[in-house]
């Protein structure tokens, strides 16, 4: 099995596709995925651009839609939430599919969306990856962090990295892989500390220090035993074997 990670969804190849692509956004998109798919949600369907969530959404069921939109940290107006997993209560999201387009982790699922298999990875769900990945037998594996608006960040590296260190069998296939692991291997007892130094958790709490929620809801490693998983182009929902069963 080689593993090999990508920062930014920019640095993923164009003239290759991977045996299985797993999707980073811990803060906050993946996160809140699989908080929302382990809440009940029916499924959660991402766009890279805003108009185009409105067009497809719009021939949804009012009372079985949720529109979530983020730019830059903060509630889209006229959307019905932001991107904080907290707000995706089972009351709240239970049987009904998430819209959602955010600024960054968005953007990486549909650059990966036309490989075999993706998935989608955060700290909450990280066990039930890990498991996963190790059960089917892929020659090659893509960890795609999201970023930020094409930067690097601290904790999409470190979630790549703590993928890496759960695959026993998984060989770093780039530079980046061995440096993600590294970063994990380095950080994995102070994640929270981690993510507050990352100029995204910066930036999270200066646009609302009770973010800090958010960011401490993020490192709490395998609360959602969830496996969200591309169902069709842009559309996650619970693979099999996972359940709905946790909440925020």
């Amino acid at each position: 099995m080689l593993v090999e990670v990508f920062y930014t969804p920019e640095d993923v190849p164009r003239d290759r596709l991977p045996d299985c692509a797993v999707a980073i956004d811990v803060l906050r998109a993946t996160t809140t995925i699989a908080t929302a798919l382990a809440a009940g949600a029916e499924g959660v369907q991402v766009f890279a651009d805003l108009e185009s969530l409105k067009a497809t959404a719009a021939a949804w069921d009012p009372q079985r839609r949720i529109l979530v939109g983020e730019r830059g940290g903060a509630t889209v107006p006229g959307f019905d939430l932001g991107n904080s997993p907290l707000d995706c209560t089972p009351e709240r999201v239970g049987g009904k599919r998430l819209f959602m387009s955010t600024t960054n982790g968005t953007r990486a699922l549909t650059t990966v969306a036309a490989a075999k298999v993706v998935i989608t990875a955060a700290f909450v769900n990280l066990d039930a990856v890990v498991t996963w990945i190790q059960s089917q037998g892929f020659g090659r594996i893509w960890l795609v962090g999201s970023g930020w608006e094409g930067a690097f960040s601290l904790e999409d590296t470190a979630c790549a990295g703590a993928v890496l260190a759960g695959l026993d069998k998984g060989d770093p296939g780039n530079d980046e892989a061995v440096a993600a692991l590294s970063l994990y291997q380095h950080w994995r007892d102070r994640l929270f500390e981690l993510l507050c130094l990352a100029s995204h958790g910066q930036r999270l709490l200066r646009l609302n220090p009770a973010l800090a929620e958010d960011i401490r809801y993020a490192v709490r490693l395998n609360h959602c035993p969830v496996l969200p998983r591309q169902t069709q182009a842009g559309v996650l929902q619970l693979s099999a074997g996972g359940t709905g069963s946790e909440q925020p």
